[in-house]
């Protein structure tokens, strides 16, 4: 694993990357105030990795800078869009298949982008983990439009009493629920499988 420093419009970005001898390059991103470290992101690193698939784990900056409280999703968006671009200018890895991913408000972010059809490299597939449906008790305030604009195949991967929700299929759209909450801790190596297993179909 090497760590590299991106900036962007809202700071430097990290990006631990894990390469890997196949055409694919899996960009994930964490959670609001979690880090490239939770239990299901690492689980779907080391079985991408095991499957022949590079992974890069960003860091937005806010969360570089030691901030817990993400900034306005226009901010997380440019920076995300700054990391794909720079990634996509490395001699290594400007020939490989870009797959946007996240969890939860990482997963919202690949969803906006990939829906971008101006942003290179652009997405070939999106992966979400516990895409937050709606807030909480909150089902009216739902956020599924992020979902259905994404152009390009979509998997998503949820808790089954995710209280943010769970999304149906949809045209794209591969929806597969796993035992425990938003955390996805419970199954985190189902998880990886899953993520792998469809990535390699």
């Amino acid at each position: 694993m090497s760590r590299l420093v991106i900036g962007t419009p809202g700071g430097d970005a990290w990006v631990d990357l894990d390469r890997a001898d196949g055409s694919v390059l899996l960009v994930i991103g964490h959670g609001a105030g979690g880090s490239v470290e939770s239990p299901d992101l690492l689980a779907v690193r080391d079985q991408a990795v095991a499957a022949g698939i590079s992974v890069a784990r960003v860091t937005q900056p806010y969360r570089a800078a030691g901030k817990k409280a993400p900034p306005a999703a226009t901010t997380l968006d440019a920076a995300w869009v700054a990391v794909i671009a720079g990634l996509g200018r490395r001699q290594a890895l400007k020939s490989l298949e870009f797959v946007y991913a996240g969890r939860s408000s990482g997963a919202r972010v690949a969803c906006r982008t990939a829906s971008d059809s101006a942003i290179r490299p652009p997405a070939s597939r999106v992966v979400a983990l516990a895409f937050p449906v709606h807030p909480p008790g909150k089902p009216e305030k739902s956020r599924l439009d992020e979902l259905d604009a994404v152009p390009v195949p979509v998997l998503v991967v949820q808790g089954a009493q995710d209280p943010f929700g769970l999304p149906g299929p949809g045209p794209g759209r591969t929806v597969i629920t796993v035992s425990g909450d938003h955390s996805l801790k419970r199954s985190a190596d189902e998880v990886g499988l899953i993520v792998a297993r469809w990535l390699t179909s």
